[in-house]
């Protein structure tokens, strides 16, 4: 491969709410942004399956890149919603201590979430839970007014429509079989009904599941700095009913996540999720997303320690998401990882990996930050 003039001057991989977020900041920078996509539509993996909660940026450390990205994002993401007219609401949450020692880890939450820039955050005494949600039980609480929830579809067809009212394009049915890195261009094979080879000056990996596997397939791209991947499934349960509440509910945060928490829909639907359930498979391609009913038992007991009144066969199976985790169980959470050329020696690609929650939120930062490395490490 000689270098010279790409036939794309950027190549994202992956149509899942990232994918498009770096694909519409490009776009919207003036650069000439392809965005390859191996399903029929856009958002069919991660995007597609979560909470539609726009994260304030509480529980990451600080200085961390989910820290960084999920508090820029925010603000972003709500400033896109406005100018799109996604549909979104502000509705904020509390996160609830059932008992003393739950109270004391509100508090280094609290301190987290300042550290971070959300500055917001408003400390709850027993009678302040009682007088924001009646029914809410606890001895304690953390109100945080900036988070919120959005119609994640609709977001995702806003930026597919700004990428290409600023001239992107979006190839469907096309997934990256194998790509070479060399004298500045990567050449992409790509399958799918309309098969092809390519070349770009700049591909940004935004496989979601899939994202450490594809890497693999990138000659010139180091295969030891390419992280593992273990997956997660979080299992979601809707309410037979109205729940009493008017924001969303979440209890202090276990081991791997959030915790069971309630969040509320646009339309008013109440859904409680997700656990954590470590699943066994290695391949994305090999996931299972159906929801065990048996799983309700746990949902129930979770739930009661901060809304005693949820009666007995009022939740039904939802449906499930799966995570990319870059630790193991039992280990810390990992940080969003973002390589460019100074790490993998490939240039002109930019890989995420592990990008999870807060991904949604964080997507449009996350973006602006891949512009910006186009600027550094690109020459168009």
């Amino acid at each position: 491969m000689s270098a010279g003039r790409p036939d794309v001057e950027c190549v994202v991989i992956g149509a899942g709410a990232v994918g498009l977020a770096c694909a519409y900041q490009l776009a919207s920078a003036g650069r000439e942004v392809l965005v390859l996509e191996a399903e029929k539509a856009i958002g069919q993996g991660i995007s597609s399956r979560n909470s539609e909660v726009i994260h304030a940026g509480i529980y990451y450390a600080a200085g961390s890149a989910k820290a960084r990205f999920c508090v820029a994002g925010r603000k972003s993401l709500y400033d896109f919603c406005e100018q799109y007219g996604v549909a979104h609401q502000r509705c904020g949450k509390i996160i609830v201590a059932a008992d003393a020692a739950q109270a004391d880890r509100l508090q280094a939450i609290k301190r987290r979430g300042d550290a971070n820039g959300v500055d917001d955050l408003r400390p709850l005494s027993r009678s302040d839970l009682r007088a924001l949600e009646p029914e809410l039980r606890g001895v304690a609480g953390l109100l945080s007014p900036s988070t919120g929830i959005i119609d994640s579809h609709a977001y995702m067809l806003a930026l597919q429509g700004a990428l290409e009212a600023h001239g992107g394009a979006i190839a469907f049915q096309s997934p990256v079989i194998s790509a070479r890195c060399a004298e500045g261009l990567t050449r992409i094979l790509t399958g799918g009904p309309e098969g092809a080879s390519l070349t770009a000056s700049m591909v940004v990996l935004s496989g979601g599941l899939g994202a450490t596997a594809l890497a693999r397939e990138f000659e010139g791209l180091a295969r030891s700095t390419v992280p593992e991947t273990f997956f997660a499934r979080g299992n979601y349960f809707t309410l037979g009913r109205r729940a009493p509440f008017s924001r969303l509910i979440y209890p202090t945060p276990e081991p791997g996540g959030l915790g069971v928490h309630l969040t509320l829909d646009l339309a008013g639907q109440t859904r409680f999720g997700p656990d954590v359930e470590w699943l066994a498979a290695t391949d994305h391609r090999e996931l299972d997303y159906a929801v065990d009913p048996a799983r309700a038992e746990r949902f129930y007991a979770a739930i009661r320690q901060y809304w005693p009144d949820l009666r007995d066969g009022e939740l039904f199976p939802a449906y499930s998401g799966i995570r990319p985790k870059l630790a193991r169980r039992g280990e810390p959470d990992a940080d969003f990882i973002i390589h460019d050329e100074r790490t993998h020696g490939a240039p002109g690609v930019v890989a995420l990996y592990g990008v999870e929650s807060p991904g949604l939120t964080s997507s449009l930062a996350i973006g602006a930050h891949v512009e910006k490395l186009s600027r550094k490490f690109v020459k168009f």
